[in-house]
This record gives C-alpha cells, sequence and structure tokens, in this order.
C-alpha cells in the first residue's frame, strides 16, 4: 500500500528558498525530504552525499530539509540560518517548529530520509548515514520509471540562498577553535577552511591553507583543509597539529619546513567502532573535532565514532583509547565507557577532560588509572538546559569546548552561549559570562554559539563562533575585547601574507 505524502505547511519559516514550497507544486519531481538537527554529527554526514546527489539529478530530484530540532537554542530561525551558511548547504530548509512535521511522517530518529516519487507517494526511507549509493539507485529507477509513465516532469527550483543573501565576507567565519601559546594566537578558521596565525595583540603572522576546501598537502600557499577544528602545538619541535575535521584526517604544519601533511587519516569517513589499532595514514577517522598532546601522545576526541583515539606521534600508529563507539555516557573501564559525540579535549597532565557535547555533560579521563566518569552535567541525552550547580545537578546544552587553566575548567557552553567554570575537584559550575539572548550587538558583547576556547597568561580566548570574531577575557576583570586582524582578509579578497616570520618558541 502506497502511503500520500502529508503536505508541507505554508505557514512555518523556510530558508533557502523565497516562497514555501508545496509537495502538489512539485510534483513530476523525485523529492527527498531530510529531517536533521544541526547539531547532530549523523546529519551533518549525510548532507555531502544529499549535495552528490543533487548535482547528479540536477532538475529531476528536490532535496528539502525538515529542520526538527533537538536543543532548545537550535529552534531559532536564525541559529538555523546561520548553520545552513556553516555547513553551506543549498536546498530549501522548512523549520519544523513543534515536530509538527516530523509527527505527520511518523520520524522517530536523526538523520531520517524520506523518498517521494513523482505522483506525490511515500516510496521510502531510511534511518541514520551511509545510504547514498542505496537512495541513488531508487532515485534513478524512479525517474525512469515515471519517464515512462508520463508522470515525471522536470524543473527547476527558484532558489535564493542564505549565502547569497549573507555572504562571508568577514575576515574570520565561523572559527570553531583558538590556541593560545606564550607567544601565538592559532584560529581554526573553519568557515574559510584555513588556519590563521597571530601574535596575541593580533599583528598576523601566517594565513595556510588556500580558503577552498579540499585535502591537499604541501607549501602554506598551496595547502587546503575542510572545516579545520582544535589543535595542539608542540613548542619544541614548531609543529602544530589540526583536527580537519571534514577531511576526517590529522594534519601536521611544519613552521620549519613550512609544509602541511596528512600524519592520520585517509579522506575518507570510517563506519568502523570496533577497537582498531594501525598506522595512521593508512586509518580512515570519523570526524575528530578537538584534540590534546600529552607527551608523545595526541589524544582524538573523535566526535563521529563516539570515542577517543590516541595516535602515537613518534611511530604515527594510531588506536582507539576510550569508548565502544555507542552513543551514550556511560562511565568505566576505557573499553566499556561510552560518549556522545565528544567536541572538545583538555588535560591538567594528570587527566583528561572531554566536552561530551550531546550529553551535555563534562567528562574526565584518569591518565592513572584509565578511568572515566562524569564530572558535571546530567549525563543524558536530552538532559540539557542552564542550571549552575555541583556535578549531577548542572545542565549545560551542547558544550563543545573545554579548556583546563589556573587549575579550573573554563567551558564553551555553547548553545547556551555562555562560558563557565568548573572547579575538578569539586564539580561546581558557575557561570562566568554570557547570557541566553546570543548574538553580539552595539550595546554589549554577548556570545553565540562559542566553540572553543583557550588560557595563557592573563587571558581566555574564546573562539565566539556565530559572531566570526575572537574574544579575549582578562580572567581578574572579566573585560571582554574583540580581537582585530588588520591585515587579515577572507579568501579572495586581498593578497596571501608573503612576509617570513618567526614562531616564538618560548
Amino acid at each position: 500500500m502506497r502511503v500520500r505524502a502529508p503536505e508541507l505547511p505554508q505557514n512555518q519559516a523556510w530558508l533557502n528558498v523565497k516562497s514555501p514550497l508545496s509537495l502538489q507544486r512539485l510534483r513530476g519531481q523525485v523529492i527527498i525530504l531530510d529531517f536533521w538537527t544541526y547539531c547532530c554529527i549523523n546529519c551533518l554526514h549525510v548532507l555531502p552525499d544529499l549535495k552528490c546527489l543533487e548535482r547528479k539529478y540536477k532538475d529531476n530530484l528536490t532535496v528539502i530539509g525538515i529542520h526538527s530540532a533537538k536543543f532548545d537554542n537550535e529552534k531559532q530561525v536564525e541559529n538555523i540560518r546561520q548553520a545552513i551558511l556553516r555547513y553551506d548547504i543549498e536546498h530549501p530548509v522548512l523549520v519544523d517548529s513543534g515536530f509538527k512535521v516530523w509527527q505527520q511522517y511518523a520520524v522517530r530518529a536523526w538523520p531520517t530520509l524520506m523518498i517521494i516519487d513523482p505522483e506525490g507517494y511515500v516510496v521510502s526511507h531510511v534511518s541514520g548515514e551511509g545510504h547514498r549509493d542505496t537512495i541513488d539507485q531508487l532515485v534513478a529507477q524512479l525517474i525512469q520509471k515515471h519517464q515512462k509513465k508520463g508522470t515525471f516532469a522536470a524543473q527547476a527550483l527558484d532558489v535564493t540562498s542564505e549565502k547569497q543573501r549573507q555572504p562571508l565576507v568577514n575576515p574570520l567565519a565561523f572559527p570553531g577553535k583558538v590556541l593560545a601559546t606564550t607567544s601565538n594566537l592559532f584560529i581554526a578558521d573553519s568557515g574559510h577552511h584555513r588556519i590563521v596565525v597571530s601574535t596575541l595583540e593580533g599583528e598576523l603572522q601566517y594565513v595556510i591553507g588556500t580558503g577552498k576546501p579540499g585535502l591537499r598537502d604541501g607549501s602554506f600557499s598551496e595547502a587546503q583543509f575542510f572545516s579545520p577544528q582544535g589543535m595542539s602545538f608542540d613548542t619544541e619541535e614548531q609543529l602544530l597539529y589540526v583536527a580537519d575535521t571534514d577531511n576526517h584526517a590529522i594534519r601536521r604544519i611544519d613552521f620549519q619546513r613550512q609544509v602541511v601533511e596528512v600524519i592520520a587519516g585517509t579522506g575518507d569517513k570510517s563506519r568502523n567502532i570496533q577497537p582498531y589499532h594501525g598506522a595512521g595514514v593508512a586509518t580512515p577517522l570519523n570526524s575528530p573535532w578537538d584534540i590534546q598532546q600529552v607527551g608523545n601522545s595526541l589524544f582524538i576526541a573523535m566526535a563521529g565514532s563516539h570515542q577517543i583515539w590516541e595516535l602515537q606521534l613518534e611511530t604515527l600508529a594510531i588506536a582507539t583509547y576510550a569508548g565502544r563507539g555507542a552513543e551514550a555516557c556511560i562511565d568505566g573501564a576505557l573499553a566499556e565507557s561510552a560518549f556522545a559525540q565528544p567536541s572538545g579535549i583538555t588535560t591538567d597532565s594528570k587527566d583528561l577532560y572531554i566536552a561530551d557535547s550531546e550529553v551535555s555533560s563534562i567528562r574526565r579521563i584518569s591518565l592513572e588509572n584509565s578511568q572515566v566518569t562524569i564530572l558535571c552535567g546530567s549525563g543524558e541525552l536530552f538532559g540539557f538546559g542552564d542550571v549552575d550547580g555541583v556535578g549531577a545537578e548542572v545542565r549545560l546544552q551542547h558544550c563543545l569546548g573545554v579548556e583546563s587553566f589556573q587549575e579550573q575548567l573554563w567551558i564553551a557552553d555553547t548553545y547556551n552561549h555562555k562560558i563557565k567554570r568548573v572547579d575538578p575537584h569539586t564539580g561546581i559550575c558557575q557561570t562566568v559570562l554570557g547570557d541566553a539572548a546570543g548574538r553580539d550587538d552595539k550595546e554589549s558583547t554577548q556570545f553565540s554559539e562559542p566553540s572553543g576556547l583557550s588560557g595563557i597568561g592573563s587571558y581566555i580566548f574564546v573562539a565566539d563562533t556565530n559572531n566570526h570574531a575572537i574574544r579575549r577575557i582578562n580572567v581578574s576583570t572579566l573585560e571582554i575585547t574583540t580581537m582585530y586582524f588588520p591585515k587579515l582578509c577572507a579568501p579572495d579578497l586581498c593578497f596571501p601574507v608573503e612576509k617570513d616570520f618567526h614562531i616564538n618558541k618560548n
């Protein structure tokens, strides 16, 4: 029995299109409804598949994103618009307020893809990621079938994308992480697919990467990244390690030779969650989001597989370190533990601390006894909020960043638009700065989805992602300053930095 696809609402917000779409008007097309929420790593993994199918079946296939929000912050239309810009989504997106469309289509999980034939019937659906080939075959069959039947009609949508309305011409675009050392500031300019290096005062030193997404090794001007995130700097060797997230790779930037190279990952996304050990460059990874060096080990918050991995820097061998691969919050021994999209990692030399974003919690891994425990937060997939307190009574909302600094943990409580501080000994969590209003304005400095932070000296530097800015916080006075980089421009809008600068070892 075929089921008629329920019509899409016309009275809710639509993005990436001039006016609301109706299934009736799209009759004759193959349609894919993508039920997603922008916090979800699996949803993000589906986007390249959809883009590939859209290009292959141009004028024959219409993809419509149905954004059914998990977190409260994701319900805001402006925040969804920023996510569309950040992830370069070009197809129309319907804001599914109150899960109305979700319920009409009996959806149960993110992501879910509903395939609708040219006559307006739901013919198939899949949940999760990794179904591109299956969907590709089905779309091809539907087009062929309905062309013969006379019920197929090619058409092109009149789309006005959000990036046309709001081009990314800022010097920084959605910076994801920041790293401060004694003399230098390293910025993952994620939206521009490059690494920016400056002094702590904002004097530009290097722009590494072409600014175009890709996976290419070579000189600073030739190399390409794809949405880089976390970084770790080896001062003695003058090596910067980068979690090149959408390339599913770990990159090494050598400032003495001025070259970029892959040291782990193949460029393909891994689907393996089983215990693994092998050569780094031969091992597919899954959305590494942040990294932390401890001695000769580089620990990796592997968001896509919900695990922590370890890369041995002397041998470049890589292995799973903690987490069984299930998306959950389970304490205990390393192999028995479970994480939920770990997106931030730091250390105080004795323990690792993890910003476990999908359970909105801070986790601790003891480097001495190899045990995983929860420091603060609910530990539940839907146990989020904005509550200061102690341990399990604390509520965070999709925290992406954590930094051990001055014997405290500083937290980028991303979806609460706040910076918080946690005592690692007591689990007491307190808000330091920020409020739920979010985006910056002329009257006051506010954070908007801050995603990374790093401390040095008397300052904490914050990657204020949706404000396309780096903030500097004086930890004594809590005064906030916005960093300016006078010689930095968006890619293609100015000439590259050519002067030979030196990264200070001290």
